[in-house]
């Protein structure tokens, strides 16, 4: 892409400034637990594969992915979210404490439990890369109760002069209420969303993000091509009262409306092999939320954060992308376009 402001050296330098601020991350956390083994015998108890055990793995995922992917550039993170009063809670703050990201936000929520998403993977000589064979949930999708959500209310407000953006990431899972959304919409910090696509419970948001499946959705019409994605787009940023609409759009890249730059689309960088797209939503408003925090402007943002989706999505799991991995992926882009 040889627009000039795309060039490498200033998108670098956002990088760069990124680790200098501090960011707010609020939404479901999850812990994924992955159970690895390998295909043995068919069972004889039901038609299915049996796996043998190899190792167990956990990972912070869900509303934690957005601080990962942020905690990665080395900006300062702090997250606010609730688990319960159980090992796997524990185990999800010793995750993020690990990554330097601030634990002491979460809230411990004894009528709860925390939410655990187990994976069933099989590995090995049969196959090149792990396939996911099964999934077990373990959540409480019920509202908050009121004096936990006071208690998120009043982190909120404290640590809301002191950072740079207010990222919420909702999963679904009862923990992002309309209480909470407007202590972040009154906090008077830039604040960001990826809404799963209940776009009009944060209305008023500097920035809402959602996929072409979940606007589809939201719409009640299909985004097929540019020429009707730009009307119905851009009439909905205005309805939703927000600067900025962003609808990731799979093959087709990502459009953008605006009150800066109007309406614009990206088409995709390459052709990418997708290994699995686990977190690529959360990278994307991370890094857009911090790349415009820093001082980006809308188009190199987004631009910024295709790419960094792009590096998740051809790795396991909830991966994160390194400055490193963004500046080889940026200078490779820049050869193959001339920028």
């Amino acid at each position: 892409m040889a627009d000039s402001m795309f060039q490498t050296s200033d998108l670098l330098q956002i990088l760069h400034d990124i680790g200098k601020h501090r960011f707010l991350v609020v939404g479901d956390l999850y812990l994924d637990r992955y159970v690895f083994g390998q295909p043995a015998r068919v069972s004889r108890e039901a038609p299915i594969m049996v796996l043998e055990e190899t190792r167990l793995e956990d990972r912070a995922g869900g509303g934690c992915a957005p601080a990962l992917a942020l905690a990665r550039l080395g900006a300062t993170v702090s997250q606010i979210g609730v688990v319960g009063s159980d090992s796997e809670g524990d185990a999800l703050r010793h995750l993020l404490d690990e990554q330097g990201i601030d634990t002491t936000t979460i809230l411990t929520d004894v009528a709860r439990p925390t939410t655990v998403k187990t994976r069933i993977v099989a590995e090995g000589a049969f196959n090149v890369f792990p396939q996911q064979v099964s999934r077990i949930d373990r959540q409480d999708r019920s509202p908050l109760s009121g004096e936990i959500e006071q208690a998120m209310i009043e982190e909120i407000e404290r640590i809301a002069p002191d950072v740079d953006a207010i990222i919420i990431s909702d999963y679904r899972s009862g923990v992002v209420t309309s209480a909470i959304v407007d202590a972040v919409r009154s906090s008077g910090v830039f604040a960001t969303v990826d809404s799963q696509g209940a776009l009009k419970e944060f209305s008023g948001l500097d920035l809402i993000k959602c996929n072409q499946a979940e606007a589809e959705q939201f719409l009640g019409q299909p985004l097929a091509t540019s020429a009707t994605r730009q009307p119905l787009l851009t009439d909905l940023q205005r309805e939703l009262n927000t600067d900025r609409l962003i609808v990731t759009l799979g093959p087709d890249g990502a459009a953008i409306s605006s009150k800066m730059t109007g309406y614009r689309e990206l088409p995709p960088l390459d052709q990418q092999q997708v290994f699995d797209v686990t977190g690529a939503g959360d990278t994307v408003i991370a890094i857009l939320s911090a790349a415009i925090a820093a001082g980006a402007e809308d188009l190199q943002a987004l631009y910024l954060s295709q790419v960094a989706a792009g590096i998740v999505i051809a790795r396991w799991g909830n991966a994160q992308a390194s400055p490193d991995d963004l500046q080889s992926a940026l200078e490779q882009h820049a050869g193959d376009t001339g920028a």
